[in-house]
């Protein structure tokens, strides 16, 4: 398929950002301005300026003896990098390939695009309608090649090249329609070279000898025979799913509905491919240009509709559709592959390899977050704050099993925290203990388990623990650092609680 790309120039871009929020300055001559060697120059003009014979880089001072009702505001020296950037997002209902041009332009790869609005005529006019309706005032031109139709929404006055065609169309237009250098477009100028034909009749080595490697690049770009690639401001994705409305949608049923369509293709898609979802991005196009989306996320790839529709439906309570939703997209933003689990006969006790506990886990992150749902595996250590580990992924297989016979408590505290113990000598276990300025009378006690330190990793006092219970049934991992000498303080410290 051959590409087919369209270029946006926006006209006024600044000014017509500024007018939307300011609807007063509509009606007049209104520039932007910024001072330069003690003079106020302008930078940017709207319709009316420019109709008045006000143009960009015209003293403010000439402009407003040209134009009495003159409106001027301060410009921002800031690139249009971010208005471009959240035009080009909104620009993406239209292709999923858009990149901003700065300093005042779209490009979109249109390829295979422009059917879906019953042709390339009608695919410009929607969008040109579109920006009009919004305040933009624009330019834009469809053809094979990024240059070409740069040029020719810039310098020309034909909004569709046809499919090979550029060098026609492109042959009657002055040379910096190229997006070629000041210095090199004077050059030509001198030469009398005025328009792009006339660069055809001469030499490539005396062009790239006098005008530098860019005019021969930009020149081959326009026809075709460079490639020429742009950054999208939303890269794409290999599975994703688009469904357009005819009519707004506004209502959640409505909502609900395009999310089952889109789960049930995209679904389908990454079923065939043997692949599920980590991460999906449901994304809504509102008819005021803002788009609203939610996220979610999988332990396990998944490509179950019904499951994964439970996940979003937690979420799209924050969709606001205000004046109505135009567009729904559903992305696959990360995926890996879902082999198939073989079944079992009987079903015995869940594990974290059944597809249902995935499911129960997915659930329940969605309500608190993934990030507070942990699992942990043993440690070959004694040290008990090194003898457990983080699991990497809900899922992963357990490399070996707890040690049946060490009696540890489930909930064992980062660091040890010291507690006032009363206990007899030597070696007996506590008679109580003080903890959050709570006596605490010790009915029964099991120790003490001496664990030595790890010499191989630092050198320290032993341990001996005591798991204890007090007159209210709860049960505490109490130890004593080192040995008993009868004039050390802090030397009983608090480092778990049993279930």
């Amino acid at each position: 398929m051959a590409k087919r790309y369209v270029t946006i120039w926006f006209r006024h871009l600044k000014t017509d950002w500024i007018t939307l929020r300011r609807p007063e300055l509509s009606k007049f001559p209104f520039v932007l301005v910024l001072p330069v060697h003690g003079k106020m120059i302008i930078t940017a003009t709207n319709t009316h300026a420019e109709e008045d014979g006000i143009y960009t880089g015209m003293p403010l001072a000439d402009a407003r003896a040209i134009a009495p009702a003159l409106k001027y505001l301060d410009d921002k020296p800031a690139p249009s990098g971010k208005l471009l950037g959240s035009i080009a997002r909104w620009c993406i209902r239209y292709s999923p390939v858009v990149a901003p041009d700065l300093p005042d332009g779209i490009i979109i790869d249109a390829t295979g695009c422009a059917h879906l609005w019953s042709g390339e005529e009608k695919y410009i006019t929607v969008m040109h309608n579109r920006f009009a309706a919004m305040g933009y005032d624009t330019c834009m031109a469809m053809a094979d090649t990024i240059g070409a139709a740069w040029a020719m929404a810039h310098y020309g006055n034909q909004k569709i090249i046809e499919p090979g065609k550029q060098k026609e169309a492109l042959q009657h237009l002055p040379p910096v329609s190229l997006r070629i250098g000041e210095e090199a477009v004077e050059l030509l100028l001198r030469l009398g070279i005025r328009e792009v034909e006339g660069l055809w009749h001469l030499p490539r080595s005396s062009m790239s000898r006098r005008f530098g490697k860019q005019l021969l690049t930009r020149l081959d770009q326009a026809m075709g025979e460079a490639e020429e690639y742009i950054v999208p401001v939303q890269v794409p994705v290999e599975f994703e799913e688009r469904l357009a409305s005819p009519e707004p949608i506004i209502t959640a049923t409505g909502i609900r509905i395009a999310l089952e369509k889109l789960l049930e293709r995209l679904c389908e898609r990454l079923r065939a491919a043997g692949k599920g979802l980590r991460t999906a991005v449901f994304a809504c196009y509102r008819v005021d240009g803002k788009i609203e989306q939610v996220e979610i996320g999988t332990v396990r790839a998944s490509h179950n509709p019904v499951h994964l529709f439970t996940l979003f439906e937690l979420k799209l309570e924050a969709i606001e559709p205000a004046l109505g939703i135009e567009l729904f997209v559903l992305r696959a933003v990360k995926t890996e592959e879902a082999l198939a689990v073989q079944e079992k006969i009987w079903r015995g006790t869940c594990t974290v390899t059944d597809q249902r506990f995935s499911e129960l886990m997915d659930r329940i992150a969605g309500k608190i977050g993934l990030s507070n749902i942990h699992r942990y595996f043993p440690a070959e250590h004694h040290w008990p704050e090194r003898s457990y580990r983080e699991a990497a992924v809900i899922h992963e297989e357990i490399p070996l099993e707890w040690p049946e016979h060490m009696h540890r408590p489930l909930h064992i505290l980062q660091r040890p925290l010291p507690v006032e113990v009363t206990a007899p000598v030597p070696d007996y276990p506590p008679m109580n203990f003080r903890y959050r300025n709570k006596l605490h009378k010790v009915k029964k006690a099991d120790g003490p388990e001496r664990i030595e330190k790890e010499w191989w990793i630092e050198e320290g006092e032993h341990r001996d623990y005591y798991a204890v219970e007090d007159e209210e049934g709860k049960r505490y991992w109490l130890f004593r650092s080192g040995h008993y000498t009868g004039d050390r303080r802090n030397q009983w410290f608090l480092h778990g609680f049993f279930a």
